[in-house]
C-alpha cells in the first residue's frame, strides 16, 4: 500500500495538553489520543507546530512522541512533526528522533528567513535525503512567510523519499495545479479545514486537521462522505461545523480548539507563552455553538 493510500482521508494535529504549572498533562494527551481514534480518524500527528513545539523542550518532544507511541499501539498511523529553519539542526533530529514507529516525518517549511524557492528545495532535498521515513512537505505560508509554490512542489515531489504535501496556502488554484501535475502516489492534503470540501472535489486526499481534534467523529466523516462523492450529506456536515471553523481560528491556533477540549472535558486550558487563552467573549462563543453542537 502506498503511503497515499495509508493516509488518505482525516490525519489529526493533535495539541499539547498542559497542567496548570506548565508541564506536559500525560493523562490529558492519553485521553486525548483515545477521543480522537475512537471518533474514527485515519491518522494521528505527533509534534506539529498545533501541539506548541515551538515552547517544547528537546526531552519534552521525545518525552511525547514516546507517550504517543504507546498510547496509539498501533491503532492507527503516527505521523512525526520535525521541521523549522535550521537546516543543519534538522538533520540531526531526524537522525536522533525515535522513527521506527512512524508513518513519515511532516516537515513545516523555514519560518521567518524566507528562503527562495531554490532555497526551499534545497533544503527539503537535504531533509529527504536523510530521513529514514518517507517525508511529508507542510506549507503555511501564513506562518512562514513564504509560499511554495507549485512548481517548487512538483519538483519536490519527484525525489524518492518526498511522499507528499500538506498544502495550508489557502489558494484553491495553487492546490489544482498540484493535483494537475504531481505523480500518482504523491500525497495530497489540506491544512484549511474550512476548504477540505472544495478541496477534495478538486482531488486532493484528505486533511491534517485542527478541527478534528474537536469534532473527530463529525469531521472524519464529512471527508470520507467527500472522499467517496456523497457531497449531499458531506455539505451537510461541513456546514454544521462552519461557524465552528471560524472560532477555532478567530484569535490562535491552538488557543481555540484548547478551549473547545476543555469545553468537552478532555483536556485542561492551560497554554504555553506566548500564546494565551481564548478571550472571555469568544470563550463565551465556543460554549454557545457546543452547547447546540451534537
Amino acid at each position: 500500500m502506498s503511503l497515499r493510500d495509508t493516509l488518505k482521508g482525516t490525519g489529526v494535529a493533535m495539541v499539547t495538553p498542559f497542567k496548570s504549572n506548565s508541564e506536559v498533562d500525560y493523562d490529558a494527551l492519553g485521553k486525548l489520543i483515545a477521543f480522537i481514534i475512537d471518533g474514527g480518524v485515519e491518522y494521528v500527528v505527533s509534534l506539529g507546530t498545533t501541539g506548541e513545539t515551538p515552547t517544547l523542550s528537546k526531552e519534552e518532544k521525545l518525552a511525547v512522541l514516546q507517550y504517543t507511541y504507546e498510547q496509539v499501539n498501533g491503532r492507527v498511523p503516527v505521523v512525526v512533526g520535525i521541521g523549522g529553519n535550521n537546516t543543519q539542526e534538522l538533520l540531526k533530529d531526524l537522525e536522533k528522533f525515535p522513527l521506527d514507529k512512524a508513518t513519515a516525518v511532516l516537515s513545516a517549511s523555514p519560518y521567518y528567513n524566507k528562503p527562495s524557492q531554490e532555497g526551499l528545495y534545497q533544503h527539503y532535498v537535504a531533509l529527504a535525503a536523510a530521513s529514514p521515513k518517507p517525508l511529508i512537505l507542510y506549507n503555511v505560508p501564513g506562518r512562514t512567510g513564504r509560499n511554495i509554490n507549485a512548481a517548487t512542489t512538483i519538483r519536490l515531489a519527484q525525489h524518492d523519499n518526498i511522499a507528499g504535501i500538506k498544502e495550508a496556502s489557502g489558494d484553491l488554484g495553487q492546490c489544482m495545479q498540484i493535483v494537475r501535475d504531481k505523480p500518482t502516489d504523491f500525497l495530497v492534503v489540506s491544512g484549511d479545514d474550512n476548504l477540505v470540501l472544495p478541496q477534495v472535489a478538486c482531488g486532493m486526499d484528505g486533511v491534517i486537521s485542527v478541527a478534528a481534534n474537536c469534532f473527530p467523529k463529525q469531521f472524519a466523516e464529512m471527508v470520507r462522505l467527500c472522499l467517496a462523492n456523497d457531497y449531499t450529506a458531506a455539505r451537510a456536515l461541513h456546514y454544521k461545523m462552519l461557524e465552528g471553523y471560524d472560532l477555532l481560528f478567530a484569535e490562535n491556533n491552538p488557543a481555540g480548539v484548547k478551549a473547545f477540549l476543555a469545553e468537552l472535558g478532555v483536556i485542561q486550558n492551560y497554554l504555553r507563552l506566548p500564546v494565551t487563552p481564548l478571550s472571555e467573549d469568544l470563550h463565551r462563543k465556543v460554549k454557545a455553538f457546543l452547547a447546540n453542537f451534537s
